[in-house]
C-alpha cells in the first residue's frame, strides 16, 4: 500500500496477561526499547511509512485498564491524525483497540481479522470476546483471511470480505546456497518456521521423533509451548531468524511441515507460511485444516498422526511429485501486489 498512500503503523501490545516467564520478560524489554529508546530515523523507513509506539498499560481485563489505555493511545494518535490533510482509514488486526472507536476522527474503521482470538491459547478469552464483539458490531468494513472466519462473522449478522494471504514468488524462488548455515544436524531435515506454541500437535511431533527420520527443526519465537517439546529426541528449537534467512533454510530442508493440531483456533487460520512453503518448491506435509484443503493438489494433507508420519516418510524417500509441482503454478495469481490492490478496494469501498 505504501506507494499509493501514506501509512502510519501503530505498534501496540499483545493480549496476553504478563507472567513471570522468559517470553514476557523479553517482550517487555522489547516494548520498553520501543517506548523509551531511540526511535528509527524517518529517513531510514520506506517512503510513506511512519511508525508510532504509544505507551500502553499491559492489560485490558479491568475497566480502569481499558480506560487508561484508551486515553494513552488517543493522546498519542490524535495529534498525528489532526495534522493529516484528511481523516485516515483506521485498520486493526486486533480487538484491543476497539475502545478507540468513536474517539478518533477517522473516516472508516476496518477490522482485518486474521485469527479467531477468542480461542487463541493463553488469552483472556472473555475480555477478548467482549472487545471483539464491539469491534465487529461497529466496524465499517470487515476483511477476513479464511472461510471459517467469514462464517463466524456472518453468525454475528455482519458481512465480511474474504482476502487470503499472498506470496512473493521471486523472494522464495531465488537461487540460494545452503552452505554457511548456522547449524549442521543429522539428515534429513524436517523444517517448520513460525510461532511455536500450543497450537502444535504434540502427538505428531512425538511420532516424527520416534521414527528417527533425521532432525525436526522448529524455527521461531516460543509462546508457552508444551513442555514436552524441549525433551523430544531429534527435535531442535531454534530462535527466530531474520526473514531474509528463511529462503536459505527452506532450500536446505528436505521436507517442510505444518504440524498443527486440529483445534478451533487452527481451523480459523490461513497460515501465512503455507504459500511460502509451496513457493520454495520443496515437499510440504500439512495437517488437514479448512484453509489448507484448497491447495490439496499441491502438497500432502494428513488427517491424523499416522498419515502425517507416513506422508513425511514418503516425501523424504520420493521427493515432491511432478503433479504437485505443476499444481503450484497457480501461485502466480497470489502475489502480494494483487492482494494489496484488492485490500485497498475493500477498505476504501471503491
Amino acid at each position: 500500500l505504501l506507494p499509493r498512500t501514506p501509512t502510519v503503523w501503530v505498534n501496540t501490545i499483545g493480549m496476553r496477561r504478563p507472567k513471570l516467564e522468559w517470553y514476557t520478560i523479553s517482550r517487555g524489554a522489547e516494548k520498553f526499547v520501543h517506548w523509551f529508546g531511540p526511535q528509527a530515523p524517518q529517513a531510514s523507513l520506506p517512503t510513506n511509512l511512519q511508525i508510532v509506539n504509544p505507551l500502553i498499560w499491559p492489560g485490558f481485563g479491568w475497566p480502569w485498564e481499558r480506560s487508561l489505555n484508551r486515553r494513552l493511545m488517543a493522546r498519542k494518535l490524535r495529534p498525528i491524525i489532526d495534522a493529516m490533510a484528511e481523516p485516515p482509514i483506521a485498520v486493526t488486526t486486533i480487538p484491543t483497540v476497539s475502545d478507540l472507536m468513536g474517539r478518533l476522527p477517522v473516516k472508516r474503521w476496518v477490522y482485518y481479522c486474521v485469527d479467531d482470538f477468542t480461542t487463541w491459547p493463553g488469552l483472556d478469552h472473555r475480555t477478548v470476546e467482549r472487545m471483539e464483539s464491539h469491534l465487529i458490531d461497529n466496524a465499517d468494513c470487515i476483511v477476513v483471511v479464511s472461510e471459517t472466519l467469514r462464517e463466524r462473522i456472518a453468525k454475528r449478522g455482519r458481512k465480511a470480505e474474504l482476502l487470503t494471504h499472498g506470496v512473493d514468488l521471486d523472494y522464495w524462488k531465488a537461487p540460494l546456497e545452503s552452505a554457511g548455515l548456522p547449524f549442521d544436524y543429522p539428515r534429513p531435515w524436517l523444517l517448520f518456521w513460525g510461532l511455536i506454541d500450543r497450537r502444535m500437535d504434540m502427538d505428531i511431533l512425538i511420532r516424527l521423533s520416534a521414527n528417527k527420520n533425521g532432525t525436526i527443526i522448529l524455527v521461531g519465537p516460543q509462546d508457552n509451548p508444551d513442555p514436552r517439546l524441549a525433551s523430544l529426541p531429534g527435535v531442535v528449537i531454534r530462535p527466530a531468524v531474520p526473514p531474509e534467512e528463511l529462503p536459505r533454510l527452506a532450500a536446505a530442508a528436505d521436507v517442510l511441515i505444518l504440524p498443527y493440531a486440529d483445534l478451533p483456533v487452527t481451523r480459523a487460520i490461513q497460515p501465512l507460511k503455507l504459500k511460502e512453503y509451496l513457493a520454495t518448491g520443496k515437499p510440504v506435509v500439512a495437517r488437514d485444516l479448512p484453509a489448507i484443503r484448497e491447495w490439496a493438489d499441491c502438497l500432502d494433507i494428513a488427517g491424523d498422526v499416522d498419515s502425517f508420519a507416513a506422508a513425511v516418510s514418503r516425501r523424504i524417500t520420493e521427493g515432491i511429485p511432478p503433479a504437485q509441482t505443476a499444481a503450484r503454478q497457480r501461485l502466480s495469481n497470489e502475489s502480494w501486489q494483487a492482494k494489496a490492490d484488492q485490500f485497498y478496494r475493500y477498505i476504501t469501498n471503491s
